[in-house]
């Protein structure tokens, strides 16, 4: 495990606040190359595309079994440290979670507050104590994984829901999840400098945040404070319209 150690620690060591690890999200061994050849010092997958690649849609429908043999296929066709997207964890305990994730060759994980069952948050307490478990799995195992707790306040807040109760919603739960020892939280769905600013600066640990068409761009989150930056699976919706495109292309000349 020494390697996956090495490799979790250089992972964890690129989330610096003002200077914002960007992780590509890969979705299988081509796009992991592919991307990686843009000289990221980092990957990770998106649970989104891995998903519809082995023929489900996103939402935990995955098999475990198959979203981590996936995983250790793009973990093997690359040489930098891969996070793994593992959704809510597919059931399983946080000492099975860990070892799967380690025996596919990633050193770190998102793990979000949704409940599949319901499409509802998580208890911020237990869902906190479930990420403590993680990791102390992680470090029994030999390597302390590198852990990004999504933060799905704004992805369930209704339309009608108050902004500012979401914002504090968010704040209380990475809050609570940085205490729990996640090395990053993920606001998934927050939008605007000041909401962004005010998570960098009350949560206690580097923020992720998930690059958008049209976004603030690297240097803009950065002066922001931003430690992480992914792109959940925009690339692989990305791609999957550009090959769409060249066809509609040329079957119009």
């Amino acid at each position: 495990m020494s390697g996956l150690s090495e490799r979790a620690a250089a992972l964890r060591e690129l989330h610096r606040p003002g200077d914002p690890v960007v992780l590509p999200n890969a979705w299988d061994p081509p796009s992991a190359r592919r991307l990686a050849a843009t000289g990221a010092a980092a990957l990770a997958t998106t649970s989104v595309g891995v998903a519809e690649a082995l023929g489900y849609e996103d939402g935990e429908v995955t098999p475990a079994d198959e979203m981590l043999a996936a995983v250790g296929r793009i973990a093997a066709a690359v040489e930098i440290s891969l996070t793994a997207d593992l959704e809510a964890g597919y059931g399983l305990s946080p000492d099975e979670l860990v070892a799967g994730l380690l025996e596919a060759g990633a050193v770190g994980l998102n793990q979000e507050d949704t409940d599949h069952t319901s499409g509802r948050l998580k208890d911020p307490d237990s869902h906190a104590e479930r990420l403590a478990a993680i990791k102390d799995a992680g470090r029994r195992a030999g390597v302390d994984v590198v852990l990004n707790a999504r933060v799905d306040s704004f992805l369930r807040a209704g339309p009608d829901a108050d902004p500012e109760a979401v914002l504090e919603d968010a704040l209380a739960r990475g809050r609570r999840y940085a205490e729990a020892g996640a090395d990053s939280v993920y606001p998934l769905g927050v939008r605007g400098r000041a909401a962004i600013r005010r998570l960098v600066e009350e949560t206690g640990a580097p923020v992720n945040i998930a690059a958008a068409p049209g976004g603030l761009g690297r240097s803009e989150l950065a002066a922001l404070g931003v430690g992480r930056v992914s792109f959940g699976g925009g690339l692989a919706e990305l791609a999957l319209e550009a090959a769409a495109r060249e066809v509609e292309d040329f079957v119009s000349r």
